[in-house]
């Protein structure tokens, strides 16, 4: 992990707002590199499908990536016996939104200034994930997905405008692609999350399929725990359905780079499939073979969405 210090002074932002207006090329090279870093390390398939896009818009999609994987990095690398200091870190991120001095910060504004990426989405990301540092589970699928909305979709909002989305009507549709993959990640990491004390099922779901909370987290799940995943796997696909409905509403660039990382990352899910949809057989991934093999498929997709353009309610999936 690149831990990065987001500790800040809360005083003063005009005359370091006019600095940062008249930065030197190197300086902003160096911003864009620390966010290219995180994005490669932390990403793989966003990062590959990053690379369909035009060099401005790639190094504002990691600028993006960046800012809201440190915020995540917080949460994740907190210290459980003291969330109070992890919760000082996050608001100290919160506000390089409003002063940035960290490289990241100051990439993430230039990439707002230029794009019109609404502040509202990242400020909702830092309370979502917030919540993780002290873990509540989640009674039904509807307060799961205000998590998985809070923590992702968010994601998709702050990238949509990146993307070539000039259309309010379509960022539903880049809410739904967010939450898709952060269900992606949940049964993905159902093993980690176990071993750290935490559990993103519905509590519901788990008991109808005959299981119990207390077995997850002991990794030896009981009833139908592989019904339970398919139940998760199903609903991300669903989700990755009404996500890519709003691709025609993206330009060119957008369109392709969001079709690949919507392939690569749904992916995840076949490999479950394969591994009889127990993530605790280990963590599933997609290889970059697999990946190569989705890129006539993606050309397909790529050439139906201007087949079927943008008509402001979504297009077939």
């Amino acid at each position: 992990m690149i831990r990065v210090n987001v500790h800040v002074s809360l005083t003063g932002s005009s005359a370091q707002r006019e600095h940062r207006t008249d930065q030197t090329s190197g300086e902003i090279r160096a911003q864009d590199e620390a966010c290219r870093e995180i994005a490669r390390s932390h990403g793989r398939s966003f990062y590959l499908a990053s690379q369909l896009l035009s060099s401005e818009q790639r190094s504002a999609i990691h600028a993006v990536y960046a800012f809201c994987r440190i915020a995540d990095d917080i949460v994740d690398h907190a210290d459980a016996s003291d969330p109070a200091s992890a919760e000082r870190e996050l608001d100290a991120w919160k506000h390089q939104l409003v002063v940035p001095r960290n490289p990241v910060a100051i990439a993430f504004e230039r990439a707002r200034d230029q794009y019109g990426i609404p502040l509202e989405p990242a400020l909702e990301l830092i309370d979502g994930v917030r919540g993780d540092l002290r873990p509540r589970r989640y009674q039904t699928w509807s307060e799961l997905a205000g998590y998985c909305h809070a923590v992702a979709g968010t994601v998709g909002l702050l990238t949509a405008p990146v993307l070539g989305c000039r259309d309010d009507a379509a960022l539903r549709h880049a809410d739904a692609l967010g939450m898709a993959m952060q269900l992606t990640n949940i049964v993905r990491d159902v093993a980690e999350d176990a071993e750290a004390g935490r559990l993103y099922l519905p509590i519901d779901e788990i008991e109808a399929f005959g299981c119990d909370p207390e077995s997850i987290l002991a990794g030896t799940p009981a009833g139908d725990f592989p019904g339970l995943i398919r139940l998760q796997i199903g609903r991300a696909r669903e989700l990755y359905r009404i996500g890519l409905q709003g691709v025609p509403a993206l330009d060119g660039n957008g369109r392709l780079a969001t079709l690949a990382a919507a392939r690569f990352y749904a992916g995840i899910l076949t490999e479950l499939e394969r591994a009889n949809c127990d993530p605790f057989r280990g963590r599933a991934r997609v290889s970059t073979p697999r990946k190569l093999m989705h890129v006539p498929g993606l050309l397909v997709d790529f050439a139906q969405t201007f087949r079927n353009p943008w008509s402001g309610y979504g297009s077939p999936a």
